[in-house]
């Protein structure tokens, strides 16, 4: 069945929601309370927000691409399948202050799960 969501090189399957939903079930309460304790000031609405107890999802994300990207040659190859460079891809997973825009994590998703399945993304 060919999903909804397709890039010319990455598939995503309904697994996506489930991988989301899963991550961020273990981890917004408790981001959510941490972030309430730790950060009196209030933040303006719609501000972006930077990675940090505030981004459970992106940091569940981020874990679980870490795991992936262990092996030698991994990151690079991720970089060459995104068109950008592996310093970026090391940034992004490294807890800075840089998150990919909202097409390139939604790629990281898709590449994600296409590892997990099987598949080896181009």
């Amino acid at each position: 069945m060919k999903s909804l969501f397709s890039h010319p090189r990455l598939t995503m399957g309904q697994e996506m929601g489930e991988l989301l939903w899963q991550a961020g079930a273990r981890l917004a309460f408790e981001a959510a309370d941490a972030a309430k304790r730790t950060s009196a000031r209030k933040r303006k609405a719609g501000a972006t927000l930077r990675p940090g107890e505030a981004t459970p999802l992106w940091n569940a994300l981020a874990l679980e691409l870490r795991k992936e990207l262990e092996a030698h040659g991994q990151q690079a190859r991720l970089a060459r399948v995104m068109g950008v460079p592996r310093q970026t891809i090391h940034a992004w997973l490294a807890g800075g202050a840089r998150m990919p825009d909202a097409e390139r994590t939604l790629q990281l998703v898709a590449w994600l799960l296409a590892k997990r399945s099987g598949q080896e993304p181009l």
